[in-house]
């Protein structure tokens, strides 16, 4: 069940927001009356209430906005649970204070904002023990092993408990409650109007991850990024599942470039199949491949791993997707060695994503130049694949058959920027640019008023996918779906 958190300074807006949620099938609401910027009327909001509520009056030391002075604060506490609503949350170092009476449920809870405490276990026993009928512990998490001990004391509590680690990095928790043996979790009523942090939208809870149907038996996969909440890649994995009928999700992982190994060591112990890796793991997750696909092998990175037992195994389907891509907008057959002899590439960026397709196209034989902002950065990629160094500055000065934008440049929601001048292009090129969102960037508006053949980011993007989507399940891709999807995230106003 999802407890949808509701946080407003006027009491007509709380009450018409409550029956709207009502009206929409949220089983449960939070009122969180410290938002309330007058006296509280509780009588006004409960009375006629037209479903179960969660009560809680939040101080600003717990995350909350709570003005009055502490014994106005417990009188509201103790005639939520006089007035009989379902639920009251009262903080832990308090709840002495505040006996148990009729039929209303004491969640007894605890807020770290700083980080996740290691005395966990110990602290959950003193929280029981305050008569809980719940148990709530939300902590920030700092590193992905906080989520993991998070999750482990949820599995093993004979109380009833909901562990959140709050943060970007803690979002799994969150998702992952129903699953672990949680009463409920919580979601915020809209996007832009987060009541803690890291916490998820009520609707894309539903639609997204379709939090009510996960299980234990539920198959997790996801991707690990930093940041990771731009990623449409749940979005359409998830929906693949679904279509397919399988009882598996697909969650977003924020971690931190320093916290790799801590997840590589940690994250199957969860439950986790199989991830998705993007900037910054790609090159260094190839150190924790117990075994690569020979293209991954020779890229130096990977944006696939499979944990099966034991085995990691690293594949890099950015490169299957572009080759792809490329090989079918020049007429060319798909693996054909030396397809490429003859052309020029010139590719602009010395990332991940750059240095799949530089692999690929030197491994059919194209004459491939790179241009970055960090030159020796663009050395070094040049250097490792025989490739030519450009300078930034000259990057118009190539004659290329194929431009590629590996860079970030054009990407929402800096879409009047483009990595190349238009004056530079022409009806004889195939520009690529791997930017997804838009799809159709400044430098793809600017190629086809060229008259320049093209490659979208969202060709890309969904080819890739389509092809972890067969390494996760054993299973062909919905790519019309998937294609559908992304569109529909990047480009609202004109899909229908």
């Amino acid at each position: 069940m999802i407890c949808v958190s509701l946080g407003r300074a006027r009491h007509q807006k709380m009450i018409a927001e409550h029956q709207f949620l009502v009206e929409q099938g949220a089983e449960l609401v939070e009122l969180r009356l410290d938002f309330i910027t007058r006296a509280v009327n509780l009588k006004r909001l409960v009375q006629d209430r037209p479903g179960p509520v969660v009560l809680s009056v939040r101080r600003k030391e717990d995350g909350g906005r709570w003005e009055g002075t502490e014994q106005e604060r417990l009188v509201l506490l103790r005639s939520a649970i006089a007035a009989g609503v379902e639920y009251v949350d009262i903080e832990a170092d308090v709840a002495s204070q505040i006996p148990r009476y009729g039929a209303t449920k004491r969640i007894i809870s605890y807020h770290d904002f700083s980080g996740t405490p290691d005395e966990l276990e110990e602290l959950h026993a003193a929280m029981a023990a305050e008569d809980a009928d719940i148990v709530k512990i939300a902590t920030m998490a700092n590193t992905f092993s906080d989520n993991v001990r998070m999750i482990q004391l949820v599995q093993k509590a004979t109380v009833p408990t909901i562990g959140i680690c709050m943060g970007e990095l803690g979002m799994l928790t969150r998702i992952l409650a129903n699953r672990v043996g949680s009463p409920f979790t919580y979601a915020t009523f809209s996007t832009d109007k987060k009541l803690a942090p890291g916490q998820l939208n009520w609707k894309e809870m539903n639609s997204i991850y379709h939090y009510e149907t996960i299980n234990k038996d539920t198959a997790l996969f996801g991707v690990i990024a930093d940041p990771v909440a731009h990623s449409h890649s749940p979005l359409i994995h998830n929906a693949a599942f679904v279509d397919a009928g399988l009882n598996a999700r697909y969650l977003p992982f924020r971690l931190p470039k320093d916290d790799l190994q801590t997840f590589m060591n940690t994250c199957h112990s969860i439950g986790v199949e199989g991830i998705s890796v993007t900037i910054p793991h790609k090159e260094a997750s190839v150190a924790y491949c117990t075994q690569a696909e020979a293209s991954a092998t020779g890229i130096g990175a990977i944006n696939t791993m499979i944990f099966n037992g034991e085995d990691r195994i690293g594949y890099n389907t950015d490169y299957r997707a572009a080759m792809d891509c490329i090989e079918e907008t020049f007429g060319l057959k798909r693996g054909q060695e030396n397809s490429m002899q003859g052309k020029v590439a010139m590719i602009l960026g010395a990332g991940g994503v750059s240095r799949a397709l530089a692999w690929g196209l030197r491994q059919r034989k194209c004459d491939v130049y790179i241009a970055s902002r960090t030159m020796e950065r663009t050395q070094m990629l040049a250097g490792e694949l025989g490739c030519h160094a450009v300078e930034w500055d000259q990057r118009h000065e190539t004659k290329a058959h194929l431009l590629i934008n590996g860079t970030p440049v054009g990407m929402h929601p800096n879409v009047d920027s483009s990595p190349y001048s238009m004056t530079a292009l022409n009806e004889y090129m195939v520009v690529f640019d791997t930017v997804y969102n838009p799809e159709n960037t400044l430098l793809i508006k600017q190629a086809k008023r060229k008259g320049a053949r093209v490659i979208t980011g969202v060709d890309m993007f969904v080819r890739q996918a389509a092809y972890q989507y067969r390494l996760f399940t054993g299973q062909d891709a919905p790519t019309d779906l998937m294609r559908q999807k992304i569109k529909q995230a990047t480009n609202p106003v004109q899909v229908n």
